[in-house]
């Protein structure tokens, strides 16, 4: 790729205005507004707990694990709906009420381009934040630890695009600050597409840092005053661009070196060579390079932006998923026996399937269930759950489940298989509501048995809550595969 040192001399914008696609960028606001979310809700911490199946480790999605100060988990509400639960430590937000007008104030955002925040929980010391789960990862895994291919040219131009009409939505709304953008804050969602995480718009707790980066990375103005201004997160939005180009974290002082040298090879990802032109190379390190002016007033705005990228976007017409190689379709995905009778609806297979595999996948149960033997109460409370397995095994579902809530509700013993079992029961008298809550209630003793997940998509047919029995199919099939990878 070459570079003319004219072209980068001269820029696309006169300060902060410049020629804009007017009418486009109106039209592309409007018709991202998204109408089917839910509105903004406070949660209790208990239905959290129970979305996140105890918090359990096994949930932890946030790329710095268990220990990070702020952990993000993945969840499901009751309804279903999958979520990104954030937690904060007990030291961040002191004062209740700014975080609560905080977190409605981003609540109010809807927009296609943001994993929109869906709730929060202000209880106690507890401070949490509830959003759309994006399934598909973070630009940071998909740029510098890609596993099966690199991020193709014009996936990398359409996340920039995306990116900058998420700030400018923000903008508009009044929201244009941004803390720490960078590659974790960019997510995929279903289609493959990369939505701005709602988190970084929460103006930052007790620390007062708005940047968490390598200080190499952090706008100028920042060290100086300690004050984020919209100009700062024109500074990062460039150190975004570098990442997209290099597919690596290149800091913006050595790459504007290369830049001023024309050693713009160094500068470029390897894997990308073939794939554009040298007039839309050039093209995006001069936005780039105006993003990362040391004048703040010398940097474009948003708006600027997406008029610059808009004209630069390749293959428009080839859905993000396919550009990302990204599977979206679970229906196509090769299920187990007990994956297909769930589909089928086939309880006759779905039985004969939870009867031969026993009480094999309670973790410690078996051992605890058939030692634990020193009270008379302890003793009723095994022969009840012996007489529902044999209840169970003829098929006797209205003897199954009055034998199992008995052993359930002496609650001195949790066995999943238990609750797997009522819930069959429950599908076979014609409950699936009930059936629902008690394969919920066997994957929050046990958050990655992939049984439950089949019996809450059994449950869901059965309602006729068909997208998201799909989800729950596809989820059970997924920890399936890994329990056997493991295995």
């Amino acid at each position: 790729m070459g570079c003319e040192s004219s072209k980068l001399a001269s820029c696309c914008w006169s300060g902060q205005n410049g020629p804009v696609h007017e009418a486009q960028n109106r039209d592309d606001e409007e018709r991202a507004e998204v109408s089917d979310l839910p509105t903004f809700r406070e949660f209790t911490v208990e239905q959290l707990r129970i979305s996140t199946s105890g918090f359990a480790v096994e949930n932890i999605v946030s790329e710095h694990g268990e220990k990070a100060p702020n952990v993000v988990y993945k969840g499901k509400l009751e309804n279903q709906r999958r979520v990104a639960v954030k937690r904060f430590n007990r030291s961040a937000w002191p004062d209740s009420r700014q975080f609560l007008e905080e977190a409605r104030s981003v609540g109010q955002l809807r927009n296609n381009r943001l994993a929109n925040l869906l709730g929060c929980c202000c209880e106690g010391d507890e401070r949490l934040l509830v959003a759309e789960f994006m399934p598909n990862e973070t630009l940071a895994k998909h740029l510098f630890h890609w596993e099966t291919q690199p991020m193709k040219w014009a996936m990398r131009l359409r996340v920039a695009l995306y990116l900058a009409q998420a700030l400018e939505y923000c903008t508009i709304k009044g929201r244009a600050l941004y803390h720490d953008l960078n590659a974790y804050r960019i997510l995929f969602d279903e289609e493959g597409d990369p939505r701005l995480s709602c988190f970084g718009l929460m103006k930052n707790s007790r620390d007062g840092k708005s940047y968490s980066t390598n200080l190499a990375f952090t706008p100028p103005e920042y060290l100086r005053t300690g004050r984020i201004t919209p100009e700062s997160v024109m500074y990062s939005f460039g150190t975004l661009l570098l990442d997209l180009l290099s597919g690596k974290h290149i800091p913006p002082s050595h790459a504007l070196d290369l830049i001023k040298d024309r050693n713009l090879q160094m500068l470029t990802d390897s894997c990308l060579e073939g794939q554009f032109s040298s007039d839309d190379g050039t093209e995006l390190v001069r936005i780039a390079s105006r993003c990362l002016q040391y004048e703040p007033r010398e940097r474009p705005n948003p708006k600027s932006l997406v008029a610059a990228l808009f004209p630069l976007q390749k293959e428009t017409e080839v859905p993000s998923h396919a550009l990302m190689g990204i599977s979206r379709d679970g229906g196509t995905m090769p299920l187990s026996p007990l994956g297909e009778a769930c589909l089928r609806m086939d309880l006759t297979a779905i039985h004969e399937i939870l009867e031969n595999l026993g009480y094999k996948d309670d973790e410690g149960a078996a051992t605890e269930l058939s030692f634990q033997m020193w009270t008379n109460q302890m003793q009723e409370t095994l022969n009840s759950k012996k007489k529902g397995d044999s209840a169970f095994r003829h098929k006797d579902a209205k003897a199954a489940i009055e034998c199992y809530t008995l052993f359930i509700d002496v609650g001195t013993m949790v066995s999943p298989t238990v609750y797997a079992r009522r819930s069959l029961s429950y599908l076979m008298n014609d409950m699936p509501l009930e059936a629902l809550n008690d394969a919920v209630q066997a994957q929050v003793i046990s958050p990655v048995w992939h049984v439950a997940s089949y019996l809450q998509a059994a449950s869901l047919f059965a309602l006729g809550r068909e997208n998201e029995a799909q989800i729950a199919l596809k989820e059970g099939s997924v920890l399936e595969e890994k329990k056997n990878t493991n295995s």
